[in-house]
């Protein structure tokens, strides 16, 4: 008995010990075994870029261009204004207002052909009202854009809209579109393969901040877009213009193609650099031009 017992204590400890063993046995095995190697990282745009998978011991190929998966489009809520004051400020604008309701104070003023973003809709002193938000845009200056901007619904143009998109910065041009905007005869010119499109009236950059030469690609489109300066190293000018209309961006600085509701000087330079369409003519453009458009600024 005495032996048994001496035996079992021994048993235990030594059947640990064997376990253990085999265990970092089994590990050093996983270890020293290739295995493949995966990331997916995400590009600026939100885009999931899938990295090929190589073994861990091989020697990799040429490098080869990430696969990229198209950002899933997000349906968002606009307004446009459809009956406000004319680009100099005659007639009566519609106001916007820092809550749901006119005993609200009067925070910003909205031109005819302004678009702006709106998250919620709410009913006060029987009529509807919307609610402006920023909240997916980046502003140069956050500060002069306050939380509560509400507009009434009587003057606006309510639609949902899928289009805004991004690709990185100079990818290369796809499709049988392009664009060419001329700078001398201040018209841009939309052609699909060798037919011409759309000729349309433009205002492109002053003297002092003249629109960028050379070939581009639209990589991002936005419905509405708050643009600010001043902006460092390109203009000191002060302006606060909420709502711009259809955006096609085409350089990284934000030279754009866009509406412009603040003047009616098209035909003619005007600018801060962008390309500037009458807000119905920059509309059938945006409508008209995908992500990837090839864009040629010429004199």
């Amino acid at each position: 008995m005495q032996k048994l017992l001496a035996y079992q204590s021994y048993a235990l400890p030594v059947a640990i010990f064997a376990v253990a063993i085999g265990l970092l046995f089994i590990m050093a095995v996983w270890a020293a075994t290739p295995r493949p190697v995966v990331r997916a990282d995400s590009a600026d745009n939100g885009e999931v870029v899938l990295i090929p998978l190589l073994s861990a011991t091989s020697t990799p190929p040429e490098p080869l261009p990430p696969a990229r998966i198209p950002a899933i489009p997000v349906a968002r809520e606009y307004v446009e204004v459809v009956d406000g004051c004319g680009p100099y400020f005659e007639g009566p604008c519609v106001n916007v207002r820092g809550g749901a309701g006119e005993g609200f104070p009067i925070v910003q003023k909205l031109r005819m052909g302004a678009v702006v973003e709106v998250d919620r809709a709410v009913f006060a002193e029987g009529r509807t009202w919307y609610h402006i938000t920023h909240d997916n845009e980046w502003l140069r200056f956050p500060e002069r854009a306050g939380n509560n901007w509400y507009i009434t619904a009587e003057y606006v143009r309510h639609f949902i809209d899928d289009s805004a998109v991004e690709i990185p910065v100079g990818s290369p041009a796809e499709g049988d579109k392009s664009i060419i905007v001329d700078r001398s005869d201040q018209k841009l010119y939309a052609y699909e393969g060798d037919m011409l499109q759309h000729t349309i009236d433009i205002s492109t950059g002053l003297r002092v901040t003249p629109t960028p030469r050379g070939i581009f690609t639209v990589y991002k489109k936005t419905p509405s877009r708050y643009m600010q300066g001043p902006i460092a190293g390109i203009s000191d000018q002060y302006y606060d213009l909420p709502g711009v209309p259809w955006n096609l961006y085409f350089t990284a600085e934000g030279a754009v193609v866009h509406g412009a509701y603040w003047h009616d000087k098209f035909g003619q330079p005007w600018s801060h650099g962008c390309v500037n369409l009458a807000p119905g003519d920059a509309q059938r453009v945006y409508q008209w031009t995908e992500v990837g458009t090839q864009i040629t600024v010429r004199d």
